[in-house]
């Protein structure tokens, strides 16, 4: 009876958890300190952010013109105005998607504004979601996801083991 609740509870937690809880990511701009190339988490906060949506992506945005190079983390509901972002977003890095129809009836002298989004010619998307805070870096952490797997594994062992021996004691 008592095993019963207690795994009754485990997996109300669980499903709690699991819906109450968005992705992490970094959300910066290369302006900012620790932002740039070379990532420093301690510039930023180590934390990062909590995504407004559950089923969040993180999205590491490269925009390079020549030397000039503009990186961008967030999450990408929040780039959701962006009209060159790829379709695939999956794990890894794609080039951004031509929009063609952005701005062909402006007439628009100032090139500041950049209204065809054309000032960058490379630009890249990485997105990532099989970790928190995975848009720190490069390459995507396999071993953190590894060791979140043993760690709840672990968890839900030694909840079995304790929830046995209850039993043998209770009989």
């Amino acid at each position: 009876m008592m095993g019963k609740l207690i795994y009754t509870i485990l997996i109300v937690a669980t499903l709690a958890v699991r819906e109450g809880s968005a992705i992490w990511c970094y959300r910066c701009t290369s302006s900012t300190p620790g932002c740039g190339e070379k990532f420093n988490w301690r510039g930023i906060g180590f934390l990062g952010e909590q995504c407004p949506e559950t089923n969040d992506i993180c999205v590491k945005l490269i925009e390079k013109r020549g030397a000039q190079e503009a990186i961008t983390r967030d999450c990408l509901s929040s780039l959701s105005f962006r009209t060159d972002i790829p379709a695939d977003k999956y794990e890894g890095c794609r080039l951004a998607a031509k929009d063609v129809r952005l701005a062909n009836y402006v007439n628009h002298t100032i090139k500041e504004h950049d209204v065809k989004r054309d000032y960058f010619n490379d630009v890249t998307f990485c997105f990532c979601f099989l970790d928190h805070r995975c848009n720190g870096v490069d390459g995507i952490s396999r071993i953190s996801s590894i060791a979140m797997v043993g760690g709840v594994s672990a968890v839900l062992l030694l909840a079995r083991r304790l929830i046995l021996g209850f039993e043998i004691c209770v009989h």
